[in-house]
């Protein structure tokens, strides 16, 4: 088997990171599209000024991921056929990261907005904040933890950016 070239590790890269946005919009998008129906629901009414307060920090979190997650299909738009696909890669990380935030927010938000209108407040804080730290598990702490899998492994460098662009 060949070594794959500097280009074709961009674009399998490139690649690889759309892959993953596809599942990421596909979940923002569903929430952002449940939290803009929200507040047409006859219970809404019904909410506290906290509520409300952390109902809008969902929905403009939301949007925030999800307008970051679509970000790199515009930007390929932009530059298509450039040769720029490094840059691309690059900011399409970028993008990734900063929406998986926002999202990260947004889920959090939604958690206690709901178990806030259902519970006790002390037992939604409690919900929420257990909340927040499963998804840091799974989404940074495990990842980060983990980083040198395999490093030893020279052959399978598949999820390494090349760093010789001036990273």
């Amino acid at each position: 088997m060949s070594k794959e070239t500097e280009k074709q590790r961009w674009q399998r890269n490139f690649a690889d990171l759309l892959q993953e946005l596809r599942v990421a919009q596909t979940g923002v998008q569903i929430l952002f599209a449940f939290l803009l129906t929200l507040p047409f629901s006859n219970g809404f009414t019904r909410t506290s000024a906290f509520q409300k307060d952390v109902y809008i920090v969902a929905l403009l979190a939301a949007a925030a991921a999800t307008a970051m997650i679509i970000s790199p299909v515009a930007f390929h738009r932009a530059l298509f056929r450039q040769g720029r696909k490094p840059e691309l890669v690059r900011f399409a990380h970028r993008m990734a990261s900063g929406g998986l935030a926002f999202m990260l927010i947004a889920m959090v938000s939604a958690v206690l907005l709901i178990t806030d209108f259902v519970l006790d407040r002390g037992i939604a804080m409690v919900l929420s904040g257990l909340t927040a730290l499963w998804f840091l598990t799974f989404w940074v702490f495990l990842p980060f933890s983990r980083r040198n899998w395999g490093e030893d492994d020279v052959d399978d460098d598949e999820d390494e950016e090349p760093r010789s662009l001036g990273d």
